[in-house]
């Protein structure tokens, strides 16, 4: 794997700090290396450095995102993280003050996400057709993600011994490595010894290993190395066209519709929270405004008073 060019020694060593101090995700660190990446590419062109940034070099970082068409939520994500470097230069005594503090944030529209019907799910998991090693892991993983509520980076990441199939239940780390046990259900576990017996996983075990961290991935690619995010996406998009449904499917909206669909089935708002691994309730209340106007509409669609 290529190592991406080193940033300056200051924000270097801001993500050192993430990593070992507050213990943030090997993910999470890259994805705040790759907007400060961009961060100080433009004060470079400005013959400036974060030590020396002023307001108007942040705020003009921030014109140049929206100028070039770059979305909402992404030039949020990259101030969100030259605050957080400003705040650690701050801190450590590098600046005396935080250029990035006085900013007016940038507005992200509150996106509520459309999970699936109960019918598109059975449509999704059905999809997947054929009784080759790369269907079995298919069909296995689209059941895991929906039954389990995990993020796409947490099945990717899962092992074997992370597994106990008798017990139907799955150890998973989030974010921060914060691990949690998850309980799933007897139709993912049939898949999930399907896939793990004669003619499924096996099939796909390669003759070397090309990581040693590979020989205990759950789900593998057709070359023998552990699924990654990307090829993830790939199948459960694929799936969701070969089922029909409209929209363009992502791993994330399995989760949206595990969260939607117990909660509307009577689950209790904490059982959710822990299930999902959310570090506040807050966030997972959102999936309560989904159930919420699913019903609004339902009603309006059959109550014959409630249009007049």
């Amino acid at each position: 794997m290529a190592v991406p060019d080193p940033l300056s020694k200051d924000a270097e060593s801001f993500l050192l700090w993430l990593t070992v101090e507050r213990g943030r995700a090997a993910n999470t660190v890259a994805s705040y290396r790759r907007d400060l990446r961009k961060y100080e590419d433009f004060l470079e062109q400005r013959d400036s450095s974060a030590r020396e940034a002023t307001v108007n070099d942040v705020e003009s970082f921030v014109r140049s995102l929206q100028a070039q068409g770059e979305a909402v939520a992404s030039t949020a994500r990259r101030l969100a993280a030259v605050r957080m470097l400003h705040s650690y230069l701050v801190a450590e005594d590098v600046r005396t003050d935080n250029p990035s503090a006085r900013i007016e944030g940038v507005r992200v529209p509150t996106g509520v996400p459309k999970p699936l019907s109960l019918p598109e799910v059975e449509s999704l998991l059905s999809s997947v057709v054929g009784e080759d090693s790369v269907a079995l892991r298919d069909r296995a993983l689209l059941e895991f993600l929906y039954a389990t509520g995990a993020r796409i980076s947490e099945a990717c990441d899962l092992n074997l011994d992370d597994l106990d199939l008798n017990s139907r239940v799955v150890r998973l780390f989030g974010k921060g490595s914060k691990e949690r046990v998850v309980p799933f259900g007897r139709t993912a576990e049939t898949h999930l010894r399907t896939y793990l017996s004669v003619g499924g996983r096996e099939v796909l075990v390669p003759e070397y290993w090309a990581k040693q961290g590979d020989r205990e991935a759950v789900f593998l690619t057709n070359r023998g190395r552990r699924l990654n995010r990307q090829k993830a996406w790939n199948i459960v998009r694929d799936a969701g066209v070969a089922s029909g449904i409209a929209q363009e499917l992502s791993p994330h909206v399995l989760r949206h519709s595990c969260a939607t669909h117990m909660l509307e089935h009577g689950a209790d708002l904490r059982i959710v929270q822990e299930m999902l691994g959310h570090a506040t309730i807050s966030t997972t209340q959102i999936y309560t405004k989904v159930s919420q106007e699913r019903l609004m509409n339902v009603y309006r669609e059959a109550h014959p008073r409630a249009r007049g």
